[in-house]
C-alpha cells in the first residue's frame, strides 16, 4: 500500500512552498494526507501558519538534517 504522495520543494525559497503547497492540496479530497519536503527555513514558520489559516491540519513536523517534513491532512 502506497504512502501519501510527496511534494518536494527542496530547493525553493518563500512564497513558493506555500504556494505549491496548497496547489496540490486543492487536488486532495477533504481528508487526504500530503508529505511535504522543503529546505527553506522559512517553510518552518510559513506552513504551519497556512494550515492554520485554510483550515488543513499539520500531522506532524520533522527535521531531518535540511530537509523540513510537513505532514498535513486536508481540511
Amino acid at each position: 500500500m502506497a504512502g501519501p504522495p510527496i511534494l518536494d520543494l527542496k530547493g525553493l525559497n518563500c512564497p513558493l512552498p506555500v504556494l505549491k503547497t496548497g496547489k496540490a492540496l486543492r487536488a486532495l479530497t477533504s481528508g487526504d494526507l500530503l508529505v511535504v519536503e522543503a529546505t527553506d527555513p522559512l517553510a518552518a514558520i510559513d506552513i504551519p501558519h497556512f494550515c492554520r489559516q485554510e483550515g488543513h491540519q499539520l500531522v506532524a513536523q520533522e527535521t531531518d538534517g535540511p530537509i523540513l517534513r510537513f505532514t498535513i491532512a486536508k481540511g
